[in-house]
């Protein structure tokens, strides 16, 4: 995940189809991508434990950007970018994808990944008090309700791990790369880029894989295993293929085809798929703490995105 903005959503999710029955098919994929996404925090783990962090990233980046390069181009959308909106469209990107990305190869590699997974979620907590801060947006009821249910989140998560001295690295850097998710957000919907959101994903992936190379030069060696095992190579595969370049045309589709709220069911289901998907595939085992701090954080994550019954009847 980590490619989600609140601009793709107010470009693609307020239409919906006019073919009733085109929709639907759509939301039966709404389910499909949460799975790709989930599952993508196994892969990830996997990956890492034969290829280094910034390597990983920068591969990852720059193949997943090169392939939605190719689809835009076969769908004849434009790649041009205003000159004026560069600046614009680097700082998102630095935060929302090279900063996230980078940040959670770390986090998984100092952590449990069921436990990531759900501290990054609180990615929509951040959200909304930065744009209090900078968009002025107020804190109504839900708002707040989101805020009180995120932040207990982190304390049920938190605390009995600092108790009993087991706070690691990951935790802190989970949490940073959801926070630098937020503030991209709020450069995106302060400065919004005028281009698809096809071409914007293209060129910060891009970015986000020249940040990454640059560290990959300057800390990482150079050289690989002669060798990688299938398991690294299917999970390398499956993020560049199907939890990055499949998804994100995927989410792009379901957005320009169901209301926005309906789109967002699919990231509330992420954090489950991801802690189950640790369970299943690396033998994880969450505390009682993970899965009380991961209802928490799905409930304030849905109090904020999820629309009210009063928004959603007009």
């Amino acid at each position: 995940m980590g490619h989600l903005r609140d601009q793709d959503v107010v470009k693609l999710g307020a239409r919906e189809s006019s073919r009733p029955v085109s929709a639907g098919y759509y939301k039966a994929a709404i389910p499909l991508l949460a799975l790709l996404w989930g599952f993508n925090w196994p892969a990830v783990k996997i990956a890492l434990v034969e290829i280094n962090p910034w390597t990983f990233r920068a591969g990852a980046m720059a193949l997943s950007g090169v392939i939605l390069a190719g689809v835009a181009v076969m769908r004849r959308n434009s790649l041009a970018v205003k000159r004026g909106h560069w600046v614009r469209l680097a700082v998102a990107g630095l935060l929302s994808i090279a900063a996230f990305n980078i940040l959670l190869a770390f986090a998984q590699l100092s952590g449990p990944t069921s436990r990531a997974a759900i501290v990054t979620f609180t990615m929509p907590i951040w959200t909304v008090v930065f744009a209090r801060f900078f968009l002025s947006e107020p804190l109504d009821r839900r708002r707040c309700l989101g805020l009180s249910l995120g932040v207990a989140g982190l304390i049920a998560l938190g605390w009995p791990l600092l108790r009993a001295g087991q706070l690691t690295a990951g935790v802190f850097l989970s949490l940073t790369a959801g926070i630098c998710w937020a503030l991209g957000t709020i450069v995106s919907k302060r400065f919004p880029v005028d281009a698809p959101p096809l071409t914007i994903a293209v060129w910060q992936l891009l970015i986000g894989a020249a940040c990454a190379t640059v560290g990959m030069l300057a800390f990482e060696d150079l050289s690989l295993p002669h060798s990688l095992q299938n398991a690294t190579i299917l999970a390398f595969l499956y993020h560049v293929l199907l939890s990055q370049a499949l998804a994100y045309v995927l989410w792009y589709a379901i957005l320009a085809h169901v209301p926005a709220g309906t789109a967002s069911l699919g990231t509330l289901m992420v954090p489950p798929v991801g802690v189950y998907g640790a369970m299943l595939i690396l033998g994880e085992q969450p505390t009682i703490a993970d899965f009380i701090g991961l209802v928490l954080v799905i409930g304030a994550a849905a109090s904020v995105l999820l629309p009210s019954r009063r928004s959603a009847t007009g």
